[in-house]
């Protein structure tokens, strides 16, 4: 552990039914309202009882934006994990276990095994899950805080079932304070205090939240893991907000319904993963036919088809890029972390507005089912609306005809809402004329079809100014520099210091914006770099193709994980590290590493 800086990691592992998410949540909660950074990650199957649960929670006085790479606490629920686990945990940590039935194995020199004879402790036979509020307490006694805090913390948790549960829980909790306090040494560094509190949020709960300050008043979904947590969020506040929230039959008639909510003039939304995605794509499609603003967020899983849904990847992006048949013109944007995610729904509401056009949200389960701290301070809970050429009522010129799809020289034409008067108009998925006539067979004119190809085409024309482009973090004079999408911001910002503290120069170019695609300033950054590395959780190199397919450069190198679970930093110190190695070695100009 750094002297300079508070850094403590723990991990509780267990099966499904063993409450993990209780122990997790209240210590996350008694960090993060001492003003300390966290990050939580879940890596668990996809079954409701059995198999193995593991979470990791990392704390800092620092901002941190991944669970870590070291472990200096780990509580084991039951055997299996004590197995699995045990050679994570090097000198000077520490291993709480229920001594009635795990048994350690042999552990390196240097750990502290902490075990809790939870029968005696608790004086009851029904040891199931008060085991975990024992721990807790000797949890506290190890990271040296009082008692007090936790007591708290557990009467507000149980406060609803009651004085009586409030009790067992406390008295259990300070039976393991005080056994580990006459048994175990604590950690030599207590627990940091932040300059404020925090709170803490999950990155589904920064997409609902982001697109409720964005004006969203429709949202529908069916559940699909990981993204179903937006649909949790938007139910549970549906009422006071005053968003109208369904669950739908499947799929496609989500799709339907947001569009055709869309179309009345409201803000509407939906979420689901890569399979629920693709069976949208028509209908993605069919807004851009009929030039109708709607969002569409898909949080990635690994795929294809179910593949493994409560794990992670970045393997819808050409998904995105293809979605529905035909050429139209789209936003593609995947946000860096839970804050950004935030942000970027009341930035791409205006701007499918604007342009009349869907909008897709690439996120994926690292950050959407992740918990991190967040400073509700930098919450923009008023953001600016533009809702873009809207006509909501008469504009008195009876005699004027109205045009929906009027061939404009910006391309976007007036949207009238449905029962405007005079702004009477057909809306449907073939092609049109400006008045809205259909090109049938008895109505076919080419010309008519290009001009309307061309005119959507130029919604897009200078749109782009409206966009920041990614901008290069760390040393402009650096070794080697790092480009990826989405999410790998988290574990590239923090190996960045890592790498430094190896002698390695090395910045990062994030990309947030995939369409439109900042081709002109992401070349000028690449075209200066020494070395440039591209990261990705992708086996087939999705982004590399997309980044060549938009500029024609070829990086030097490309790090890739396709595992399931999410890059951890030393995974991008690693990689790093290999393929300079590699390159030096062979003189190849290109190399790969899999990690």
């Amino acid at each position: 552990m750094a002297t300079d800086t508070y850094d403590f990691a723990f991990a509780i592992g267990g099966e499904a039914g063993q409450g993990i998410a209780t122990p997790g949540n209240t210590m996350a909660r008694i960090f993060v309202r001492r003003g300390l950074h966290l990050v939580a990650y879940n890596a668990f199957q996809s079954i409701i009882r059995g198999g193995h649960i593991f979470l990791t929670v990392r704390v800092s006085d620092d901002m941190i934006h991944t669970h870590g790479d070291k472990l200096d606490l780990l509580l084991c629920l039951n055997q299996d994990t004590m197995d699995r686990h045990l050679h994570l945990m090097g000198p000077g940590t520490a291993v709480i276990y229920n001594s009635d039935k795990i048994t350690p194995g042999d552990a390196q020199t240097g750990v502290q095994l902490c075990g809790l004879p939870i029968g005696e402790l608790t004086n009851t036979t029904r040891t199931g899950l008060n085991q975990n509020t024992v721990a807790l307490g000797a949890m506290m006694h190890l990271i040296g805080m009082d008692i007090d805090v936790l007591e708290q913390s557990l009467a507000q948790q149980f406060q609803r079932k009651g004085e009586a549960v409030v009790n067992e829980n406390v008295n259990v909790a300070r039976a393991g304070y005080e056994h580990a306090k006459a048994s175990f040494t604590p950690f030599p560094a207590p627990v940091a205090t932040g300059p404020k509190p925090l709170a803490i949020w999950s990155g589904n709960d920064a997409l609902a939240m982001g697109g409720a300050v964005a004006g969203v008043k429709f949202y529908a979904a069916y559940p699909m893991s990981p993204s179903t947590g937006v649909l949790h969020w938007m139910a549970n506040n549906a009422r006071n907000l005053g968003i109208m929230v369904r669950q739908v039959e499947d799929e496609i008639a989500v799709a339907n319904m947001v569009i055709g909510a869309a179309h009345t003039g409201v803000r509407a939304m939906c979420a689901t993963s890569g399979g629920g995605f693709a069976l949208m794509t028509e209908a993605i499609g069919a807004a851009g036919m009929m030039e109708i603003p709607a969002v569409f967020i898909d949080v990635q899983r690994a795929g294809p088809s179910t593949g493994v849904p409560t794990k992670t990847e970045q393997g819808d992006l050409w998904q995105a890029l293809g979605a529905s048949a035909g050429d139209f013109q789209r936003f593609i944007v995947a946000p860096l972390h839970t804050l950004d995610a935030f942000n970027v729904m009341s930035e791409l509401f205006n701007l499918v507005d604007q342009v009349q056009c869907p909008g897709i949200v690439l996120s994926d389960l690292l950050i959407s089912e992740g918990n991190y701290s967040v400073d509700p301070d930098y919450l923009n809970l008023h953001p600016a609306i533009n809702r873009g050429e809207l006509i909501t009522s008469p504009n008195g010129k009876d005699d004027a005809p109205y045009h929906r799809y009027a061939n404009t020289e910006s391309g976007v034409s007036p949207r009238a809402v449905p029962g405007v008067e005079g702004h009477v108009h057909v809306v449907a998925t073939d092609e049109h004329d400006e008045d809205s006539r259909l090109l049938s067979d008895e109505f076919t004119n080419p010309h008519i079809r290009r001009m309307m190809v061309e005119k959507r085409a130029r919604k897009f024309e200078g749109i782009i100014d409206q966009i920041a482009p990614p901008e290069l973090q760390g040393p402009a004079d650096a070794d080697v520099t790092l480009i990826g999408w989405g999410s790998v911001y988290m574990p590239i910002f923090d190996a960045l210091k890592l790498l430094e503290a190896k002698g390695i120069k090395v910045n990062f170019l994030p990309i947030r914006w995939i369409v439109p695609f900042h081709a002109e300033q992401v070349m000028a950054v690449l075209n200066a770099a020494k070395k440039v590395i591209i990261v990705e959780n992708t086996q087939s190199g999705q982004f590399a193709r997309f980044l060549r397919s938009e500029t024609g450069f070829s990086a030097n190198g490309h790090i890739r994980k396709y595992d399931g679970e999410p890059f951890m930093p030393h995974h991008i110190v690693d990689g790093v590290v290999d393929l300079m190695e590699k390159e030096n070695e062979s003189y190849i100009p290109y190399q790969e590493v899999v990690v």
